[in-house]
């Protein structure tokens, strides 16, 4: 990375050279030094200035700095699902941790948050521990274009609802939310259109639901409620967990149980759960988008 060349222009009235710094003097080395002090959005936008803007943009050791902390163990997990990060620059390396990445056989997901690079995480139905999953009778997997995996778990009715998830990964320090997404009634087209069945709905509004997680550094958060909003998805918020080690595995284990047997409850499409930074919380607690 160098200087650009410094040009010279002419006063209005043709008298001689201007001496008058412009921006495309700033050799690029310079320039990345300050862009490495902005978030990612600025960088961006400050790209399109000039040559050299553009150049000191691309540069590694600016990227490396927005990358999150535990980088390059998302890199090592994902890599078998997806090869076409190997090599890439940071800059494009950032880029591409903004959209979804798969791992796990497709099951889980991981992204940036680009206004704020914290990352997020997805973990379909499919990787969870649901009784009565495998009997027709009481769940089904349907597909959807309204979940970021295509299929949800669709309950028609059960005595004793028990849904359980682990997930042991590496994350930056910081505060996290963990939310289960969940829908009464069952999402589906007609003629085109959006519509959802209720007509199964039942038993959420005798006792509440119970939402918990735990962590392996003694974090616990628990809380209640009645499942509501037909025809919605709605995430529900489990509790938050604080990581200080950025360096060290954490393990969570969550879930979310009905198992009062007094009664049948049914019409419930479980989605996903999704991990945030709870500095986004405040935007995610009502509706996810996929």
């Amino acid at each position: 990375m160098g200087a650009n060349e410094s040009h010279t222009t002419s006063h209005a009235d043709g008298e001689g050279p201007s001496s008058k710094p412009r921006l495309d003097d700033i050799p690029e080395s310079c320039v990345a030094l300050v862009l490495m002090h902005l978030d990612p959005l600025e960088i961006c936008n400050l790209a399109r200035l000039n040559r050299a803007f553009h150049g000191a943009s691309s540069a590694d050791f600016i990227w490396e700095t927005k990358l999150p902390s535990n980088y390059r163990f998302v890199l090592d997990k994902v890599l078998d699902d997806d090869k076409t990060m190997a090599g890439l620059g940071k800059k494009d390396l950032y880029a591409r941790m903004c959209r979804p990445i798969p791992f796990d056989g497709g099951t889980k997901e991981i992204w940036l948050d680009k206004n704020t690079a914290g990352v997020c995480l997805s973990i379909s139905s499919k990787a969870l521990t649901i009784t009565g999953i495998d009997d027709r009778r009481y769940w089904n997997c349907i597909s959807t274009d309204e979940s970021r995996f295509q299929k949800v778990a669709y309950l028609h009715h059960i005595w004793w609802l028990e849904v359980d998830g682990e997930l042991e990964f590496q994350f930056p320090a910081g505060k996290y939310s963990l939310f289960f997404r969940v829908q009464l009634g069952k999402p589906t087209k007609k003629m085109g259109r959006r519509v959802c069945n209720t007509e199964h709905i039942h038993g959420w509004d005798i006792k509440p639901v119970k939402f918990e997680l735990t962590t392996s550094d003694g974090q616990h958060a628990a809380s209640e409620c009645f499942l509501e909003n037909p025809g919605n998805w709605v995430n529900y918020h489990v509790g938050d967990f604080v990581v200080l080690h950025p360096n060290e595995l954490t393990n969570i284990k969550f879930s979310l149980t009905q198992i009062d047997c007094t009664h049948t409850k049914g019409g419930l499409c479980l989605d996903a759960v999704f991990i945030y930074p709870s500095s986004l919380g405040t935007e995610i607690s009502t509706t996810l988008k996929m």
